[in-house]
């Protein structure tokens, strides 16, 4: 109900909560208007959630969410400089929480344990999953800020919530030996490096192809987004379902990659999500790309014809 994926709320639009409004992401790429800046497309942005708030009436605004870098919706958009800080002083004007999904993009992926950490900010809630736990056990986990708990402490004592396996010993074990790895294995350093090396073999095999509109990304976190036309920015018939024969094209020759429809509006536009482990190799990176690129020729090739 709170998200913004189209495809995914579709089949459960009649139970959904009307408890949430959504104003324009912050997607440079599809929503920046001719001419704008970073800086105006940022004012723009904040100016339509100032009116939002005001629209809804201030007092009944409990929270803003977002995704620092958005994930499989719309496959790895980070947002402009500014953006998050705007957003968070708007949130503090009208005493509203900030609230962070970090689940994908969090926890080491971007190249700093939090994303947020790269936007000046710190949010009041965060959500934390994927890189927790590096797949060997399923947990996430919720993370707030001081004052959030205080006013718990001070209050019920209890956040009155929970599931069947909550805090799970073998989870927490596992979650916790997966952050003594990455920090006792310089990781972090890793990523960062691998991702420079990802940005600029993406940049070399897509950065003049003529059905790749744009590159996008940060840290071990990176797509590319298909379009039919790069000056309109047009994108593909989504009858073609382009981003599930390259899946399928790249699996049959040994890459996993994560391809996504609906980019744009939920119905149209194709991208292919990358998101190599933190331990990925140079000699892999390359592979990677290779193969992504292969992939996306010979399903072109075949579109085309």
């Amino acid at each position: 109900a709170a998200g913004g994926n189209a495809w995914r709320r579709a089949p459960y639009a009649p139970l959904l909560s009307t408890a949430f409004s959504h104003v324009t992401p912050a997607f440079a790429y599809h929503e920046k208007r001719e001419g704008e800046s970073d800086a105006q497309f940022v004012a723009r942005l904040a100016a339509e959630l100032e009116a939002e708030f005001r629209r809804l009436g201030p007092d009944t605004v409990a929270a803003f969410l977002a995704e620092p870098v958005v994930g499989a919706t719309a496959g790895a958009v980070t947002a402009p400089e500014g953006y998050f800080k705007a957003m968070r002083e708007i949130c503090d004007r009208h005493g509203a929480l900030l609230i962070l999904d970090e689940v994908m993009c969090g926890m080491g992926r971007t190249g700093t344990t939090h994303a947020w950490e790269q936007e000046g900010v710190a949010p009041d809630i965060q959500a934390i999953a994927k890189g927790l736990g590096g797949g060997y056990q399923p947990i996430g986990a919720m993370l707030a800020g001081g004052r959030i708990i205080d006013t718990i402490r001070s209050g019920s004592g209890a956040f009155q919530h929970g599931h069947t396996y909550l805090a799970h010993p073998l989870a927490c074990a596992a979650a916790l030996a997966v952050q003594d790895v990455i920090r006792e294995d310089g990781l972090l350093d890793q990523v960062r490096e691998r991702g420079k090396q990802l940005e600029q073999r993406l940049t070399e095999r897509f950065g003049n192809h003529r059905h790749v509109g744009d590159i996008r990304g940060r840290g071990l976190f990176w797509a590319i987004e298909l379009v039919a036309d790069r000056a309109t920015r047009a994108s593909f018939d989504p009858a073609l379902k382009l981003h599930q024969k390259i899946k399928a094209e790249a699996f049959a020759n040994g890459l996993g990659c994560y391809p996504g429809g609906g980019t744009v509006d939920g119905v149209r536009g194709d991208h292919v999500l990358l998101a190599p482990p933190y331990i990925t190799s140079a000699s892999e990176i390359d592979l990677i790309v290779d193969r992504l690129g292969t992939a996306v020729d010979n399903v072109l090739r075949s579109v085309n014809h």
